[in-house]
């Protein structure tokens, strides 16, 4: 009788993005582990809380970012476009009373400045950069001038529930940020539309010549982009309770860095918006640790400018090796 040999079964080993994914939530866990242990306050209940709803803002603006870089874009106004966005809604809602209008206005404003950033790069054939830059001022130069100098304040508390108010316990943005991950990561990961802005992102000439319609694409990444700007304008003004010209500038470089920190490429084709959501949890929990610790905020943009360096360079170092290149 012969007993024939065990089929030797392999492991399952995990896909390259499912392990870095896991590799940043160690890493959250691991800094997380180190702050609570000089510091027990970091592990409060309170302290969590409001680290989770900093982190959940900085992700409403970085989620659309996160788009329009996986297609191969860039969009350096999303700060300006949620100021002018939280302007126009704090003033439709002082003026009207309702805060639906508020609402509508933000969203359509954000829309359209994520539209005209669509139209400019395809029809005036302008680099992402440049025509993004050039909105970012324009967006800017707006806010300052329909706000001449004034802030408004004391928004409706029916309208401040957007930012501060909690379901089953939870504060509602970050119930806003899990809709928006799930949307964006069905978006990218189980539509046509997905896989053409990755194909896009990794080589545009070979997607638009599969028959990609690549214009059309980069047009819906830029206004959903803009659609999460508006979105993000309408927490930030519920959280703050306030507009004012210079809302959305300190939140550039921070979506940016929250984006490349989530492991989504700056050169486009790769990432996900998981990714984000963890990066812009490492971030904040990085400034709430220096904050805890006493630490001066000049260094903070000295700690935080080390922690984009790194990404950078890992990215670098992964696109390098799928080229093949040393």
């Amino acid at each position: 009788m012969t007993i024939s040999a065990t089929p030797h079964v392999r492991p399952a080993r995990l896909s390259p993005d499912a392990a870095a994914l896991l590799g940043r939530v160690f890493l959250i866990v691991l800094i997380a582990g180190a702050l609570s242990a000089v510091d027990p306050g970091f592990a409060s209940v309170s302290n969590l809380l409001n680290l989770l709803r900093q982190a959940s803002l900085l992700f409403l603006v970085a989620s659309g970012l996160t788009l329009v870089i996986i297609g191969g874009g860039l969009d350096l106004s999303v700060g300006a476009n949620l100021t002018l966005s939280a302007c126009l809604a704090a003033a439709a809602i002082k003026s009207t009373g309702n805060p639906w209008y508020g609402v509508i206005v933000a969203i359509s404003t954000g829309t359209l400045i994520g539209f005209a950033n669509g139209l400019m790069i395809n029809r005036l054939r302008l680099p992402p950069f440049l025509a993004t830059f050039g909105m970012l001022w324009v967006a800017q130069g707006m806010a300052y001038w329909f706000m001449a100098g004034q802030t408004i304040y004391g928004m409706p508390m029916s309208f401040r529930y957007f930012g501060t108010g909690f379901l089953l316990g939870v504060p509602l943005p970050m119930w806003i940020t899990l809709v928006i991950c799930v949307a964006c990561s069905v978006l990218l990961r189980r539509t046509t539309f997905g896989r053409e802005a990755y194909f896009m992102g990794a080589n545009q000439t070979a997607a638009f010549l599969s028959g990609v319609p690549v214009e059309r694409r980069r047009l819906l990444l830029y206004v959903l982009s803009g659609l999460t700007a508006g979105v993000a304008a309408l927490v930030y003004l519920a959280r703050l309770n306030a507009a004012e010209p210079g809302i959305g500038e300190p939140l550039l470089l921070p979506a940016i860095a929250a984006v490349l920190v989530g492991g989504t490429s700056l050169f486009g084709g790769s990432g996900n918006i998981v990714g984000t959501v963890l990066g812009a949890i490492l971030l904040t929990i990085i400034v709430n640790g220096l904050n805890l610790l006493n630490v001066a905020a000049t260094w903070h943009p000295l700690v935080n400018g080390a922690v984009v360096l790194i990404a950078i360079l890992a990215d670098l170092a992964i696109s390098r090796r799928r080229s093949g290149g040393t």
